[in-house]
């Protein structure tokens, strides 16, 4: 179980492909110290009720929209039951838990080949709650949220290296209300004794580049999910929020994943310093 999930956190590290879009009308306050974390990958991890009961998180996101764009689209929550999924959003909403979709993941089959595809996508998310036309993407999610009452919240999540080969012409488009980066699977930038520059550089980078996105700080919960990255809940605390924090649009962490932090207690560790 654990390598399977470590090796699809690696699969999605490489391929890139994360855009996330409103369930609902779920609450955000807009603060800062606010922890993010991915649900969905395994049965192991409970349910989604039990997460946001569990007061850890300010944001749920569901994973993963795996197969979409030129025909069937697919909602993989590998082996939760479908029967649970929407009574257990409405709880998280009701505790003003913010729930987002991931569109992509490390595993599945998923394009945009054109505008048109695009708006297909974005009408199916909205109607059910490679880098080419993410921005077509996140332009129609935000037309709908123009026309109708519910706010669409687009995140992103990109590696750390600056711009994102997959999302970068996207997120230039402004549009994005959040960008959680993921600064593990890249040792060039990634945070570690011997780097701190350059994780500094590429952090500064990301927040200065997108000034109207609140930027997240993304780790893995546990040496285990990742290849790389991994940063102790000590560390984070003493030397690494010290440095993300100065900047005024940084919006938070965002942790790979529920299941993993269930293993070693991370979030707990470090949501007083967050």
């Amino acid at each position: 179980m654990a390598t399977k999930m470590a090796s699809r956190l690696a699969s999605a590290a490489v391929c890139c492909v994360v855009l996330l879009s409103c369930l609902g009308t779920a609450a955000a306050t807009g603060k800062t110290g606010r922890i993010t974390v991915y649900w969905g990958q395994t049965a192991s991890e409970g349910s989604l009720h039990k997460a946001c009961a569990s007061n850890l998180y300010s944001t749920v996101i569901l994973a993963f929209l795996s197969n979409f764009g030129g025909g069937p689209y697919e909602l993989d929550l590998t082996r939760h039951p479908w029967s649970a999924v929407g009574p257990d959003v409405k709880y998280c909403q009701s505790k003003k838990i913010l729930v987002l979709l991931a569109i992509g993941g490390g595993l599945g089959r998923y394009s945009l080949a054109s505008k048109a595809d695009a708006k297909a996508v974005a009408d199916h998310i909205w109607d059910n709650g490679g880098s080419r036309h993410y921005d077509d993407l996140a332009r129609y999610l935000k037309d709908h949220s123009k026309k109708g009452k519910k706010k669409v919240w687009i995140t992103a999540a990109p590696q750390c290296p600056f711009p994102d080969r997959m999302l970068g012409q996207a997120l230039r488009t402004g549009l994005f209300d959040r960008v959680h980066v993921q600064f593990y699977n890249n040792p060039v930038c990634s945070y570690r004794a011997g780097n701190v520059a350059a994780f500094s550089r590429a952090w500064n980078t990301w927040t200065r580049s997108l000034p109207r996105s609140s930027v997240y700080l993304g780790l893995p919960a546990a040496r285990g999910a990742a290849g790389s990255g991994y940063v102790p809940p000590a560390t984070l605390v003493s030397k690494v929020l010290p440095i993300v924090q100065r900047s005024r649009n940084y919006g938070g962490i965002m942790l790979w994943s529920r299941y993993w932090d269930l293993q070693t207690g991370y979030s707990r560790a470090v949501k007083h310093a967050v």
